[in-house]
């Protein structure tokens, strides 16, 4: 096993094609189907499974995949660091997934500020729930995580790095605004239509977990529909469709034009944590680290995070 067929193999899961990882390493498509086939019968296994629309890694693949990319990170940075230069130009793509609303409400404004400092750092985001967000990590198909609730915590580290409010919605309607500053009457919750965020969503664990240190369980609530979307609850809400839970920070545009009405749980604030995450024990590619750190010191700075692990 080399560098070169790591390289190939890593490229050919990265990008699922063949070709595109002979684009990006400057080799003919035949030689990176060397390196694979090379590398598959030195280990004795399948890594690769090829069918006519598709490449995707086995089983054994995934796995080695993930040491992979530690093993060329770890050379990347040993030649960096013997580098002559004082210091290193970060570059190349960060793969990030994040949950709903880190990556709706948080990512973009973080994005943005941490390219004006490293501009050649490009990223590629996937969106999926809490839950996914853990399992990429843990699997390595990404290096950076957001979430809004601790999953799989035995192979992923979690970072404190912002706060949010969740906050119950409802239509704007005479009935609501009734209530005035007072808050949402927890009893109310389970006499008026619900919309539920999905299974999975960090939101829907934290509102749960509220409701049950409250004597209140899910099944109590009316529930009209579930949704993976908040801007979809917003607008389902506004329609009259009936009230949700959802985070301050997604519900602040509706609110601020009159579209819905947004309260806090009467007598109490409903907050939870949200969380930077990264694969337990592993080695993380200059410009992930340095993003890592850049989140955690850029909410710090505003107030927002107590750098906890």
């Amino acid at each position: 096993m080399d560098f070169k067929q790591l390289e190939a193999f890593a490229a050919v899961i990265s990008l699922g094609s063949f070709s595109k990882a002979g684009e990006r390493l400057f080799l003919t498509q035949p030689t990176i189907s060397a390196h694979i086939r090379t590398l598959e019968k030195e280990l004795g296994i399948k890594l690769i499974v090829r069918s006519t629309k598709e490449v995707y890694p086995s089983d054994a693949g995934k796995r080695l995949y993930v040491y992979a990319q530690n093993i060329l990170r770890l050379r990347d940075d040993a030649i960096a660091a013997m580098s002559a230069k004082p210091t290193v130009q970060l570059k190349g793509t960060l793969s990030v997934a994040a949950s709903t609303v880190p990556s709706q409400y948080i990512l973009p404004e973080v994005m943005t500020a941490f390219r004006k400092e490293h501009a050649d750092v490009a990223f590629r985001i996937t969106h999926c729930d809490s839950a996914s967000v853990a399992r990429r990590i843990a699997d390595g198909e990404a290096q950076i995580g957001m979430t809004g609730a601790v999953i799989d915590a035995s192979h992923c580290s979690f970072w404190e790095f912002s706060e949010d409010e969740l906050v119950v919605i409802t239509p704007n309607t005479p009935k609501f605004r009734a209530l005035g500053e007072g808050g949402f009457p927890l009893d109310s919750l389970t006499q008026e239509p619900f919309i539920l965020r999905e299974r999975g969503s960090g939101t829907r664990r934290e509102f749960e977990q509220f409701l049950n240190d409250f004597g209140l369980h899910t099944d109590k609530l009316h529930v009209a529909a579930e949704m993976e979307d908040p801007e979809a609850i917003k607008h389902a809400v506004s329609e009259g469709m009936g009230i949700s839970v959802i985070s301050k920070r997604a519900a602040a545009d509706f609110e601020r034009f009159g579209m819905l009405l947004a309260f806090p749980p009467s007598g109490i604030a409903m907050t939870r944590k949200l969380y930077l995450v990264c694969r337990k024990n592993e080695h993380l590619s200059p410009q992930a680290k340095a993003f890592a750190d850049f989140v955690l010191a850029y909410h710090q700075a505003k107030g927002e995070t107590s750098w906890k692990h």
